[in-house]
């Protein structure tokens, strides 16, 4: 008896090294990369840039936030420089580091390598990158909306900056390696449909990643754009995301479409002051005066696409120190 536990305990060690060596070593698998030259025009910059700055907010996470500010506006000179932390700090798995994708960072990446990172979640070399960056998503858009990105990334100043190299803690460090897919690339739909088109912009900027609070990475099941994802600050306190349902009690149920583009351009209009903020007191990752850059008719699309979410009540407070 004791012989045949031994040997199903060989044969279970044999069949979980085997499993995460090939998890290790055979994953992410996207598929073959196809060549990619994408030509720079003044319309596919002009789109890029609005895309990275406004919708898909790229410059975000890749460059410097002030937050002795509220919002977190981008410190001047660091645009796509890349080297922003999120570790452990703020419950992530490991610590991960924004690349630089100015032209110092990715200058010696092909097109097909930088549309694969976004779309697909694969670096350069072939290793995974942790869905800070929401490929996922980003897999979804439209391929020349991507390919516009590109040629603005391609645009940056270039700006020196050696980035640290991520570290997942275990087992993130095998899960990472499945977490990569090929992308499903759509149509962006016509402007003149607003649900879908609102849907669409919803999806390029990710806002389903942080208005849905998680458990262990994933979205709690019925719970979807209900708020209440934490964000401890670097400042002090930690700050929870908004409920965007349509409950009129505790979501935007009862906000109207000129309440809706208002809350966002506020934060573009030219008699807006930064608002300092002092460690502990209130302050969000929701970047403002980024979004606030949107086109009102995106931000119309966008609000005609949420009152297509139904309702779910769901309380949040906004900050604790």
């Amino acid at each position: 008896m004791k012989k045949i536990i031994k040997r199903f305990l060989l044969l279970f060690v044999i069949a979980v090294a085997a499993v995460l060596f090939y998890v290790k070593l055979a994953l992410p698998n996207v598929g073959e990369m196809e060549y990619l030259s994408i030509k720079p025009t003044a319309s596919r910059l002009e789109r890029g840039k609005y895309l990275a700055t406004h919708v898909c907010v790229c410059v975000d996470c890749h460059s410097t936030r002030n937050w002795n500010e509220f919002s977190g506006p981008l410190a001047e000179g660091t645009l796509g420089k890349g080297g922003e932390v999120f570790d452990q700090r703020f419950g992530f798995p490991g610590s991960f580091y924004s690349k630089n994708i100015t032209p110092s960072g990715i200058g010696d990446w092909t097109d097909a390598e930088v549309l694969r990172a976004i779309a697909s979640g694969v670096s350069k070399d072939g290793k995974a990158l942790f869905p800070i960056m929401p490929h996922p998503h980003f897999g979804q858009m439209d391929k020349e909306d991507l390919e516009s990105i590109i040629v603005y990334l391609r645009s940056l100043k270039p700006i020196e900056n050696i980035v640290p190299e991520s570290e997942a803690d275990f087992p993130m460090n095998f899960i990472i390696n499945t977490i990569p897919e090929k992308p499903h690339f759509s149509n962006k739909p016509s402007e003149s449909d607003a649900v879908a088109y609102g849907g669409y912009l919803f999806n390029a900027a990710s806002c389903a990643e942080c208005h849905s609070k998680q458990e262990k990475g994933k979205p709690i099941a019925g719970m979807e754009l209900a708020g209440g994802f934490e964000f401890p600050m670097v400042t002090g306190g930690t700050a929870f995301s908004s409920n965007i349902t349509q409950d009129e009690a505790t979501g935007i149920g009862k906000w109207s479409e000129d309440d809706f583009v208002k809350r966002f351009k506020s934060y573009t209009d030219s008699s807006y002051v930064s608002v300092k903020v002092s460690k502990g007191n209130f302050n969000t990752v929701m970047p403002w005066t980024m979004y606030g850059g949107m086109k009102e008719q995106d931000l119309k699309a966008i609000y005609a696409y949420l009152k297509t979410i139904r309702p779910i009540k769901n309380s949040v407070i906004k900050f604790v120190n």
